[in-house]
């Protein structure tokens, strides 16, 4: 069952990650969604469509990337692929690459799988996929596998000083 947590009186509410704690503190209303994950399943944000029976376009991944020697954080939906030129060119780049998962995982303080865009242990540029704007709430990890936070974009916006622009390409199905 989903839990709504808000900065008033319940601080994190039992959620203990650096991304409740961040949003509590912050004021941000956001509603934790904790799953069962399966070790076995590495497609995060689809399995936590799956299990919690939400729309997959409203699920967003966090990926951390490089761009010119520099890390930064892209949120894409869970349902389609990160356009890694596109990345490079928002943050005035010809070229993109993903991080390397250890320096990913040292970087934000969370394991892959579990980063949370909100609470990284040191601050990334970060780029929201635009298609966010088209929803009231969407979902992010929350900092751990198997526990996603539903927020307003918005708010994720604020928290996370992000620019929003396509940089997420719909996966095609067969």
């Amino acid at each position: 069952m989903a839990k709504k947590n808000t900065a008033s009186k319940n601080g994190a509410a039992g959620t203990g990650t650096p991304a409740t704690v961040a949003l509590t503190q912050s004021g941000i209303s956001f509603t934790a969604h904790p799953y069962d994950h399966d070790p076995a399943n590495t497609n995060y944000g689809m399995e936590a469509a799956t299990v919690l029976g939400i729309e997959p376009a409203r699920v967003f991944k966090t990926l951390m990337t490089d761009v010119a020697g520099t890390l930064a954080v892209a949120i894409v939906p869970g349902d389609g692929t990160l356009d890694l030129k596109a990345m490079a060119q928002t943050l005035g780049h010809k070229k993109a690459t993903m991080a390397d998962p250890a320096t990913a995982q040292r970087r934000t303080g969370y394991v892959l799988g579990g980063i949370s865009p909100i609470g990284q242990r040191q601050h990334s540029p970060t780029i929201l996929d635009e298609s966010a704007l088209n929803h009231e709430t969407i979902l992010v990890s929350g900092g751990r596998r198997g526990f996603d936070i539903e927020l307003a974009p918005r708010d994720l916006i604020t928290i996370t000083k992000a620019t929003t622009a396509k940089i997420g390409s719909p996966t095609r199905q067969a």
